[in-house]
């Protein structure tokens, strides 16, 4: 996200904390604010048009959700996952989903099928437009109202506490699969819609494994080349 993109995301006048971590957080998301780098309140105001207040709110909440983390006398900086934290979530994620999926074809509203056919509408149209920077948002936004559709209070808030985490993990790999990626979303959304439990979860499960795998594949093989 440029300057003015990121301006226009909090918008002008007053502005509610709520809307600076959301600009915030997809600029983290998409790697404009890379592991590692420190963030100060006077440069975070300025990229994002508003006082020190919103942004001091933001960048707490942000640590809470553990993206960022204050370390004394540093101040506070962009995390960096390890691939360790990054396979934990994956596996919470690979453990949830699936059963959202089954459950959500059981329970899911008119309502809630038509949401997540325009998002697919909109992520695979995206995808094929080449505007990858939009798909993330799309993708999790997806998942979670799936998650919500399962009808499931404690298991939708589980995903969406998750899903900005992974959108993270996955941020530099969905652009890599992002056709074959709204085409499993395709399959997905239409077993919801058609009440098939069984399918719905296995698809889910199988998009998954994919998504993991692609997210493996991109770190180099330390064993690679030692035997030939």
């Amino acid at each position: 996200m440029d300057d003015e993109a990121g301006r226009s995301a909090t918008g002008r006048g007053r502005v509610s904390p709520q809307a600076v971590v959301r600009a915030i957080r997809e600029d983290l998301i998409r790697g404009v604010h890379p592991p590692g780098r420190r963030l100060t309140e006077e440069a975070m105001a300025a990229r994002y048009g508003v006082s020190r207040v919103p942004v001091r709110e933001a960048l707490r909440s942000l640590e809470a959700e553990g993206f960022l983390v204050s370390r004394p006398y540093a101040g506070i900086a962009v995390v960096e996952l390890s691939d360790d934290e990054a396979e934990d979530l994956l596996e919470i994620r690979a453990l949830l989903e699936p059963l959202g999926a089954g459950r959500a074809a059981l329970r899911r509203t008119a309502e809630q099928v038509g949401r997540m056919k325009e998002l697919v509408s909109l992520g695979t149209e995206a995808a094929e437009d080449g505007r990858l920077e939009e798909l993330a948002r799309l993708n999790s936004r997806l998942h979670e109202v799936i998650a919500t559709a399962s009808g499931s209070r404690t298991l939708s808030q589980l995903v969406t506490q998750l899903s900005n985490k992974i959108a993270w993990v996955y941020a530099a790999e969905l652009p890599r699969r992002a056709t074959d990626s709204w085409r499993e979303h395709v399959e997905i959304v239409a077993a919801i819609e058609e009440g098939d439990q069984e399918r719905a979860r296995d698809l889910v499960a199988r998009h998954i494994v994919l998504a993991q795998s692609a997210y493996r594949r991109r770190r180099p093989d330390p064993d690679a080349g030692q035997d030939g």
